[in-house]
């Protein structure tokens, strides 16, 4: 071969020794890039948490830098790893390779061990000099209230109750909410400067808002709707509402020993657990369509089960007589809609306890339009009214904590917005780092923990919490099966893999950055990269 054939071909013409020595940059026709995409749970997550971002510090054991993150979004991780009925897990990319990480179980081990360790939130912000009245002390309205004052306003929240917490305190049971941590999430807030006017009904929402900037009504839900129950001499007619509100503040409830509790959903199994804890021998549930389509969350059925709850699917009650009612058989038509078949049967009962659905109390805001038996507000929570805002179970939406604690974080910022005219960033989303997107087979096998549970044997007569919490061990292994969807977390796999080291490590934390003197594109380091947080885009010419 002659020397000039020898100079045409690449591979002869290559310096030996270190790769650097040959700046291979000239070969590409694509380039990697580093990126962030949104993790699915933090986009299911009702109150905008950024899960990632605090499993990540969790991971690494830095539990208060977690706890700092988090409560940046959700005022209370120790409520909500109880309550919340975790659509983040749902959403979890890792439920496709195993199970999907115990994010609420470590939401909870995050804020058990803030109450225990006594951290608190310093509000750092400057005075405003705005005054911001809050009507109602349930979870919007709480949430709303602790993000005004981390944004320097002054916060009064008005309820009628002689205690804060709303639905919290008097439609969920202590046996999924222990009083003493409602009560230290809550007493948080108040020690952030927040005042509370207990006990103070607000009848006057014009001459009430005279003395504010700004209002946030967040009533809540807490009326129960009724059935109508043809009966002559009929078994005890009870809303759930006010037996288990009863049940909170310790009043003596007399169910008998065998109830019925009619409806389907989470307010149904409460209702129905709780007369089990009350002494009934027989607590049925009759619900008139089937299992499959109950609104009531899965765990909760679940666990009505196996506390001996009994529940009648495809039934509805058709009269009530003497110390009994009449189940009518349902059947569901083309649409799931169910029809009566004329089949009946009687069922014993010393007492029918309703919970069919619940409305919001309009005697305060009969004056603003409505829309769905909700109040109108538009995409900034506010009314009708200007400077009037609501949130929570007021407005069209899912009824839950989780739900009303997002409403009342973004209900506060554009409030914040409104007084101040300082607008909340805004932006393109990045997109979602879905399961294809990531390269899967770098992550073993394992299992998530299993919260501890009171044995069901020892649950009926007490209201005892029934779930536990994880430990620091099992919380730090549950937090490191994050999968960190579609974002960088300095595995240094792209590092060690390419071939023309062009890799360079910034920093611990600062991530890496691509040298494209020496990257020849070959594209190694994405196909490697376990999060997808690399993707090859074509390289400008």
């Amino acid at each position: 071969m002659t020397a000039e054939r020898r100079r045409l071909p690449f591979a002869v013409t290559l310096a030996t020794g270190t790769s650097l020595a040959n700046h291979t940059g000239a070969w590409r026709t694509e380039r990697p890039v580093y990126r962030n995409l949104r993790a699915p749970c933090g986009d299911a997550c009702p109150a905008e948490e950024d899960v990632q971002g605090w499993l990540y510090r969790a991971e690494e054991g830095e539990y208060e830098a977690a706890w700092r993150l988090l409560m940046a979004e959700n005022p209370f991780p120790a409520i909500m790893g109880r309550v919340c009925y975790h659509p983040c897990e749902t959403a979890c990319n890792r439920g496709q390779v195993d199970e999907a990480v115990g994010i609420n179980a470590v939401e909870r081990f995050l804020g058990d061990r803030a109450i225990k360790q006594g951290w608190t939130m310093p509000v750092e912000a400057a005075p405003t000099g705005r005054r911001v009245l809050v009507v109602g002390a349930g979870p919007a309205g709480l949430a709303a209230a602790y993000h005004l004052r981390l944004l320097g306003h002054e916060v009064t929240v008005a309820d009628a109750a002689e205690r804060p917490g709303g639905m919290m305190r008097y439609g969920i049971p202590a046996y999924r909410l222990p009083r003493d941590v409602l009560d230290a999430e809550i007493d948080r807030v108040a020690r952030m400067g927040v005042t509370f006017e207990l006990g103070h009904p607000v009848t006057d929402l014009d001459a009430e808002r005279e003395a504010y900037d700004a209002v946030f009504l967040a009533i809540g839900a807490q009326i129960g709707k009724r059935a109508y129950i043809p009966a002559g001499e009929s078994p005890r007619l009870l809303d759930a509402l006010a037996v288990l509100r009863s049940v909170a503040e310790d009043e003596p409830v007399r169910l008998g020993r065998r109830v019925v509790v009619y409806g389907g959903g989470n307010t149904a199994m409460d209702a129905a657990r709780t007369a089990r804890r009350l002494g009934a021998t027989e607590a049925v549930v009759v619900y008139r369509r089937t299992r499959e389509r109950m609104p009531a969350h899965e765990s909760e059925v679940a666990e009505a089960l196996d506390e001996g709850v009994q529940i009648r699917w495809l039934s509805t009650i058709s009269a009530a007589a003497g110390e009994a009612i009449v189940l009518e058989r349902m059947e569901l038509d083309d649409t799931g809609f169910p029809r009566p078949t004329g089949q009946f049967e009687t069922l014993a009962a010393d007492s029918v306890v309703l919970a069919v659905g619940q409305d919001v109390d309009r005697t305060l805001i009969a004056a603003l339009p409505e829309t769905d038996g909700a109040v109108a507000v538009d995409e900034a929570f506010m009314t009708a009214t200007p400077g009037v805002f609501a949130g929570g179970d007021m407005v069209p939406s899912e009824r839950t904590c989780t739900v009303a604690v997002g409403h009342g974080k973004r209900a506060a910022r554009r409030i914040h917005a409104w007084l101040t005219g300082i607008q909340p960033a805004s932006g393109p989303k990045p997109p979602i780092a879905d399961i294809e997107r990531l390269n899967t087979w770098y992550y073993t096998e394992a299992p998530h923990q299993m919260r501890p549970r009171l044995e069901t044997a020892r649950r009926i007569g007490t209201f005892d919490e029934v779930v536990g919490g994880l430990d620091a061990e099992t919380a730090l292994f549950e937090a490191r099966r994050c999968m960190s969807c579609g974002n960088c977390f300095e595995c240094d796999n792209c590092y060690g893999m390419c071939p023309d080291n062009a890799i360079v490590k910034l920093g611990p934390g600062k991530g890496f950055a691509i040298d494209l003197d020496y990257c020849k594109g070959c594209g190694i380091c994405a196909a490697e990269c376990p999060a997808g947080a690399i993707a090859m885009i074509e390289e400008e010419t």
